[in-house]
């Protein structure tokens, strides 16, 4: 098998294919490497494997709906799936937030959040809100409306002459002063006075469309947002008249101990873009969950026909349909947002403070990271050695430039955590 035709996304493909990593099968917590070697996998593979590999539950649906219905579309035919799954996501979704668009993914689910923004200002008579704030260090896909919107310097710095115009960004929430904290910080709430005191004076309210946050910046870092924080952004946002946008893609289908991080946090935004954990990472399914005054406002609007002219190919697609029904399932049978083991999971994040190297730990629910102080001229080579090495041993968690990833599966028992959490102890402590 040759290497050389697949380009990669997201990776160092000289030194990948000099040095390949292939996985030939998984099973609940761990990957089956091609040479036969079982790795376990810290990190849901991309922050989506909730219910562990191959879930006979999930496979199954998957399996039936292949024989029954391949593909229907949703350009003005339908099939049942997308009907049945929308409803029982609004059934978790928070209150008012009743009608579900469906995408293939999470950066389809942001650009599509973005259009549905402008629609709707511009048919309640506020056309001049086409303006987005974003957030530094933010993640939100890599369509060109998500890397705008993003702050990951490494995600835009190609693509500065194509970037969407009319985006500004709130600086991140992380305090270097605060380093350690299990959970959310008890101050810098203060943070989302920005928005009030910069941000709406420079641009003017009546400008500006949504603010578009990730409630964690997991992709950023795992950067835990201050108590109050986004309870705050939802005021200011509400005084203006701004949508409030919560990127869910990582932090919902139970990654903080409830369906959607806007539960958790008590914040009620306007709308929620989801992915990843809806099928268990089994099927590419992705979505926005849209708050019910603003989709009745687009179904009232004058006029007949299409009310909104936006949509993919594959929205609704009836195996990703029934990945994401037999995954919901799955979590309520086996109750997995209830994350029983948080608190270990948090003890074994902070266990790594004191180890050489290690400038931070960050953790919320079942999310967390452990910061490395950077080489000097080398920023990410420390936590990329890190990555390699836990690999070499077993366990496959992510480097994210000095910071790495912690983000299990939900289904993980004490002995999943103990060998992960154990062996980058073990890697640390062998780095120069």
């Amino acid at each position: 098998m040759k290497l050389d035709h697949y380009w990669m996304p997201f990776t160092d493909n000289r030194r990948f294919k000099g040095r390949p990593r292939l996985v030939a099968s998984a099973k609940g917590m761990y990957y089956t490497t091609v040479e036969g070697k079982q790795v376990l996998d810290g990190l849901a593979t991309l922050w989506c494997v909730n219910a562990g590999h191959g879930h006979p539950r999930i496979v199954e649906a998957i399996r039936r709906q292949a024989g029954e219905l391949d593909f229907g579309s949703s350009f003005g035919l339908g099939h049942p799936l997308p009907f049945v799954l929308a409803e029982r996501i609004a059934a978790l979704a928070p209150r008012g937030m009743e009608h579900v668009f469906f995408t293939n993914s999470g950066s389809e689910a942001i650009d599509t959040a973005m259009k549905i923004a402008v629609a709707y200002h511009r048919l309640r008579g506020e056309g001049t809100r086409t303006r987005f704030i974003g957030r530094e260090r933010s993640y939100h896909g890599v369509n060109i409306g998500g890397t705008s919107l993003g702050g990951v310097a490494a995600n835009r710095k190609a693509y500065s002459g194509i970037l969407m115009p009319g985006i500004d960004h709130l600086r991140h929430t992380h305090d270097a002063k605060r380093r350690f904290v299990r959970g959310c910080a008890e101050t810098g709430a203060e943070l989302a006075d920005e928005l009030e005191e910069r941000l709406i004076p420079l641009h003017d309210a009546s400008n500006i469309a949504a603010v578009v946050v990730d409630p964690v910046a997991a992709s950023g870092g795992v950067l835990v947002p201050p108590k109050g924080y986004l309870a705050r952004l939802r005021e200011i946002c509400s005084r203006h008249g701004i949508l409030l946008v919560f990127d869910e893609v990582i932090t919902g289908w139970g990654r903080l101990g409830a369906p959607f991080a806007a539960q958790h946090f008590g914040v009620e935004p306007d709308l929620i873009t989801f992915a990843k954990g809806i099928t268990s990472g089994a099927v590419p399914l992705g979505g926005v969950i849209v708050r019910k005054a603003i989709y009745e406002t687009f179904m009232h609007a004058q006029g007949a026909g299409m009310e909104f002219f936006h949509g993919y190919t594959y929205s609704g697609h009836p195996l990703a349909c029934a990945a994401g029904l037999a995954a919901l399932e799955a979590y309520a049978e086996e109750k997995l947002f209830d994350i029983p083991l948080a608190g270990r999971f948090e003890d074994g994040v902070h266990a790594l403070k004191g180890l050489p190297h290690v400038v931070d730990c960050r953790n919320l629910g079942f999310i967390g990271a452990v910061e490395l102080e950077p080489r000097p001229g080398a920023p990410g080579a420390r936590a990329y050695e890190t990555f390699e090495k836990c690999w070499e041993r077993g366990v496959f968690v992510r480097p994210m430039g000095d910071a790495l990833a912690f983000c299990p599966p939900l289904i993980a028992e004490s002995k999943h955590l103990e060998q992960m959490f154990g062996t980058v102890a073990e890697v640390l402590k062998t780095l120069s």
